[in-house]
């Protein structure tokens, strides 16, 4: 018998095999590697069937839960009016998840703050969230409504993924900064502290890659570190060689955050053995508390030359690894079958 969201298939003679749609499609090379690993860990998992997205899949195949991530991407096209496409189909898909008492809606908690966006695109979100059965948590700080259905499942480390790439020497001195470039990460902050910084030790660089969300904010930090010594940024995507390279070369990788929940440029770093420097927050202490308060350097407020100064002569000083054991991938797909599991007895015992 074939699996429907109404009756799934069973492995064997008991056990169901749920039919489980992301809200991931097919990678790619530019795919951000938590998805990759996510989508071969599903991939490899039994008792679940994993379903990559597509639009017709999404709207009229048959699932019995449904995973989001980021459900913001699926509004954004690369011109107005297929923005507009877009915000549609995702209505009539979420239409389609509350309407149903069978699908089972799932989404992990990534950010914890609605992103910068219209109204119409916002609305959107919010009826999503708001008919969201189950919830997957990254971390042991996220804050959510009690007696929320949810379970904890640790973002994984980049050990694994990253072990292919040969890592450079530690260039003495050098910062480092990398992963998409958007107004909340800060760079312009961390320019500006580099700027007071490098004044009182001149042997301080930055390498720093990443594409900008656009091309106007790529040439503001352009024009910011024009007259900076020591600043090489390379405003494009980077590759997975080219990021292991940015990183392992540097003694510091800095994220100077405006706000920070769940980074997976944190976890790239500590997965590179290089700390990192990040706002103090909940989150980052917790993390701390976990693989080592001397990986993850925090500062208060505003970072400034100062707190750059001092995190930098830390790190200098570091030896050996972090300890990320509790971030194995291999239990990542039992985890989240795990959790599918539960949220269709949640939605169907409703």
């Amino acid at each position: 018998m074939s699996a429907t969201a109404e009756t799934p298939r069973t492995q064997g003679s008991t056990t169901p095999v749920l039919r489980v749609m992301q809200s991931l499609g097919t990678p790619r090379p530019t795919t951000n590697p938590y998805n990759k690993m996510l989508d071969e860990a599903l991939g490899r998992t039994d008792g679940i069937e994993h379903l990559r997205f597509t639009w017709a899949g999404a709207l009229f195949g048959r699932y019995d839960a449904f995973h989001w991530h980021w459900p913001e991407v699926k509004l954004h096209g690369s011109t107005w009016w297929k923005s507009v496409v877009l915000s549609m189909l995702t209505i009539l898909l979420f239409l389609r998840h509350a309407l149903s008492r069978r699908i089972a809606v799932v989404r992990t908690v990534h950010n914890i703050e609605l992103p910068d966006d219209n109204a119409a695109r916002l609305w959107i979100l919010r009826r999503i969230d708001a008919h969201t059965d189950y919830r997957i948590v990254l971390n042991t700080t996220t804050a959510l409504p009690e007696g929320t259905p949810h379970s904890l499942i640790l973002h994984g480390h980049y050990r694994d993924w990253y072990a292919p790439y040969p890592h450079a020497e530690r260039v003495p001195g050098r910062l480092s900064t990398f992963g998409g470039i958007r107004r909340y990460k800060g760079m312009e902050t961390f320019i500006d502290a580099y700027r007071t910084a490098v004044e009182l030790e001149p042997t301080l660089t930055i390498r720093g890659g990443g594409r900008p969300t656009t091309p106007e904010l790529g040439a503001e930090l352009s024009a910011r570190a024009a007259d900076l010594p020591g600043v090489t940024l390379h405003l494009d995507f980077l590759s997975d060689a080219e990021l292991v390279e940015v990183v392992t070369s540097a003694e510091l990788t800095v994220l100077a955050y405006r706000f920070m929940h769940n980074s997976g440029s944190v976890l790239a770093a500590l997965s590179l053995d290089r700390p990192v420097l990040v706002p103090r927050n909940a989150a980052n202490a917790a993390l701390a508390a976990e693989v080592g308060a001397e990986w993850v350097i925090m500062y208060d407020d505003e970072l400034d030359g100062a707190q750059l100064l001092e995190a930098w002569r830390a790190a200098a000083r570091l030896q050996g690894r972090p300890d990320l054991s509790r971030r194995e991938w291999g239990d990542a797909g039992s985890a989240h079958a795990a959790a599918f599991r539960e949220a269709v007895r949640v939605k169907r015992s409703g």
